[in-house]
């Protein structure tokens, strides 16, 4: 693919992806596509191959075979182009922290071939932007967690990308840092700047993703937005914390046929509440209700809930693969 179909309408696109190291196979056939504007959430557990298929988009790393096109341009064929088109915040800050931050964003608008005058120009511009006027002429060694973070990210938009990789930008930030972190990425968003998020964070997955692809073994398990995955839960149910807890047998008799045998076999000694199916949502919850006012049995919580997305992602993770895929059999 050429810088004259620069304008293809994916501004990622992974086809039948593989990578292994010796015998481990770290990504086995991967493929999705990322739109252009568009935030998609890479979820998976460490180990997964998140990182891994980061590396090879962000031309890093090379794929043992299958293909991957980013901002137009193939990640083999075509690294240099891939380079100039992307953003890249790994898990570690890649600045320099002996020089200001001022200093960091008009070193590397040079970098990007920019005369001094524009180099000055944006890096003025981008610590107003980030909010690090009052740190500006600091050093980076001295910055928070997530002063860091944030002038890392600045210095990968001395230049416009078209592309946004985001690889567990906020672990470790305090509430506030991320939460900058979070408005940075809808402000890409808003730009029409296309972004791939890895995270442990499935909250944040959940706030920022508009569609989440689930990595785990190294290969894709899952794919759909936050409320079509949560949809694979079963849906909405209802949880159920008795005053005492001694009244969970009571409970689980006077709720009948609402609670599906399943639930009923999986209540322990240690249990403190009573979750049940909820397919009729709120109607489902005033029936639970009105039993167990009828029985005169005494609740300190009952709520009608969704799955989390972390309900989603566990419930994912344990059924995937556990094997990883040998070289040998892949081969044959």
């Amino acid at each position: 693919m050429s810088k004259a179909q620069n304008t293809f309408d994916k501004a990622i696109v992974v086809d039948k992806v593989h990578k292994a190291f010796g015998d481990f196979v770290a990504l086995h056939e991967v493929s999705f596509e990322v739109g252009r504007g568009e935030v998609l959430g890479l979820l998976g557990p460490n180990g997964a191959g998140k990182t891994t298929l980061v590396d090879i988009l962000s031309t890093l790393s090379r794929p043992d075979r299958g293909r991957a096109v980013v901002a137009g341009y193939d990640v083999v064929s075509e690294p240099a182009g891939v380079r100039r088109s992307i953003m890249l915040t790994g898990q570690q800050v890649a600045i320099d922290e002996t020089l200001t931050g001022l200093e960091n964003l008009f070193m590397f608008g040079r970098l990007f071939g920019l005369k001094k005058s524009a180099a000055r120009q944006r890096a003025d511009e981008l610590i107003e932007e980030f909010d690090l006027v009052y740190a500006a002429n600091r050093r980076v060694k001295t910055y928070s967690g997530g002063m860091r973070r944030r002038i890392d990210i600045a210095c990968g938009l001395v230049v416009p990308p078209q592309v946004v990789f985001l690889d567990e930008p906020t672990t470790g930030l305090d509430p506030r840092s991320r939460q900058s972190i979070w408005d940075l990425v809808s402000n890409f968003k808003g730009r029409g700047i296309a972004t791939l998020l890895t995270t442990q964070y499935l909250e944040e997955a959940d706030a920022l993703a508009d569609r989440i692809v689930v990595i785990d073994h190294g290969r894709v398990i899952a794919e759909g937005t936050a409320d079509q995955l949560k949809a694979r839960t079963g849906g909405s149910f209802c949880e159920i914390v008795p005053r005492d807890l001694h009244d969970l047998p009571a409970i689980a008799e006077t709720l009948g046929s609402l609670l599906p045998e399943k639930n009923r076999a999986a209540l322990t000694p240690e249990s403190d509440r009573i979750t049940l199916p909820a397919p009729d949502g709120a109607n489902t919850l005033l029936e639970a209700v009105g039993r167990l006012a009828a029985a005169n049995i005494a609740v300190a919580d009952i709520a009608l809930r969704r799955p989390s997305l972390d309900d989603v992602f566990l419930a994912l993770t344990d059924d995937s693969p556990q094997p990883r895929t040998p070289v040998a059999e892949v081969v044959s």
